[in-house]
């Protein structure tokens, strides 16, 4: 497949996702919203699309006007049948272009803290249901979240907000948890994003964040999983 990959900020990128997709034998293209001079590919050329996270809000157009670009491409996307990956802000902006509405999370919710299935093992996706039925810990950073667009089926929830997961007819999938960070990927993020660590309930502060990264091994074999299903099929 020829895979392309819309990333915001430089301390938000690809991670294991990437590497995956390499693994796979793909061919894999970006744009680099925060670079002056970014392109935009023709869609015609591409298999699927992946958008990445980002500190920005889906509405903040007047402060980053390539929002709308991207909006639009995606609907583009989405009409021609390709498909979409949306990751944290990437999952909010793929909700939005199906039509669905992106508003303050009932809780902020930042470091490491599990997900569930939202499905069951029986429907609609029993693949997803048992990669997510023991409660993985993912690393989370958000404190918007999208509604389940039309047409589409919730995948997972937490303890802090329900909607961390969507599917839509099998060719948009919206993750508003991070699952494929590096140590690296972690360390960048924590040195851009520190201030917003006031520890609250669903809050780690960065020493906890730290001390649980040895748990990017298992998010990556979670999002092989989640990326095996929605790419090539049920498990």
């Amino acid at each position: 497949m020829r895979v392309h990959f819309f990333q915001h900020v430089a301390f938000e990128g690809p991670g294991y996702i990437a590497t995956w997709m390499q693994e796979q034998g793909h061919v894999l293209s970006a744009t680099h919203f925060f670079e002056p001079g970014y392109q935009l590919p023709d869609p015609a050329t591409l298999d699927a699309l992946v958008v990445m996270g980002g500190p920005m809000s889906v509405y903040d157009d007047a402060v980053y006007p390539w929002l709308q670009e991207e909006k639009a491409f995606i609907k583009t996307m989405i009409q021609a049948g390709k498909k979409v990956l949306g990751i944290c802000l990437g999952s909010q902006l793929a909700a939005l272009c199906l039509g669905a509405t992106v508003s303050r999370a009932p809780h902020q919710e930042i470091g490491w803290y599990p997900v569930f299935a939202a499905t069951t093992a029986e429907e609609p996706a029993p693949g997803i249901y048992e990669l997510l039925r023991q409660g993985p810990h993912v690393f989370h950073w958000h404190g918007d979240q999208f509604a389940i667009p039309q047409d589409a089926y919730e995948l997972a929830f937490s303890a802090a907000n329900r909607n961390q997961g969507f599917m839509y007819r099998d060719q948009v999938m919206g993750l508003q948890f991070h699952a494929e960070p590096f140590a690296a990927d972690l360390a960048l993020m924590l040195a851009h994003g520190g201030a917003e660590l006031k520890v609250d309930t669903y809050v780690q502060d960065e020493q906890a964040i730290t001390a649980e990264v040895f748990r990017t091994g298992d998010n990556h074999q979670l999002m092989a999983g989640l990326l095996q299903h929605f790419f090539y099929g049920p498990l």
